[in-house]
């Protein structure tokens, strides 16, 4: 008697269905990630701009005394120092000498009013971030170490009234300038993809 062989057949599980529902996953995968992009993207960019208006607010209020930190006729086209009065009165830290002699020298107040402006147009405009994080966070760093969060007491004895012995607003500016810097925030509400399309700047990267 022949024997003869019957084909398998198939159990009921589709391959091709199986890869239409995989298809449809990731799509929704891929504008799952693309939306997450988008919205860290906008979210960099938000803070690039809210730091810059910091930065370039500072500017123009000890320029011109607007009335905020620096009073009317105050301001720097006044006649006014922008660093005599913060820098005369540090009371604490290993720069407590240097910063007083600093305090209102003509040198002194033109970086500090660059840097308070370079860094301010860099950041509201997207361009040169790199720069921003070095000059910003040099600028910060001197900042804390005029206000010294980690005295308890300053140099008459009294307290200092520190919230913190080491993370204050400088540090989280640095931080924040560092970030922008990295993340390439220029490049959404900015001109940051403009900025790098420069021959000067696809040539030499720290400009970016």
């Amino acid at each position: 008697m022949a024997v003869h062989e019957h084909p398998h057949r198939s159990s009921g599980f589709h391959l091709p269905t199986f890869r239409r529902n995989g298809s449809a996953s990731d799509g929704a995968v891929t504008a799952a990630a693309t939306a997450t992009t988008a919205a860290r993207a906008y979210a960099f960019a938000s803070l690039r701009l809210l730091t810059g208006f910091v930065f370039l607010w500072a500017f123009l209020d000890k320029t011109f005394g607007f009335g905020y930190a620096t009073a009317s006729g105050k301001g720097w086209i006044d006649g006014g120092s922008p660093t005599k009065g913060f820098l005369s009165s540090v009371a604490a830290g290993p720069m407590e000498s240097t910063f007083h002699d600093w305090a209102g020298a003509g040198w002194v107040n033109w970086l500090f009013m660059l840097g308070l402006f370079g860094v301010g147009i860099a950041l509201v405009s997207g361009v040169a971030l790199r720069l921003a994080a070095v000059a910003g966070t040099a600028m910060m760093a001197l900042m804390w170490i005029a206000e010294w969060p980690p005295a308890r007491h300053l140099s008459d004895g009294s307290l200092s009234m520190s919230s913190n012995p080491f993370a204050d607003y400088h540090l989280i500016y640095a931080v924040v300038l560092v970030s922008v810097a990295v993340a390439g925030a220029g490049a959404t509400w900015g001109l940051g993809k403009l900025w790098a399309t420069l021959p000067v700047v696809r040539d030499h990267n720290w400009l970016r």
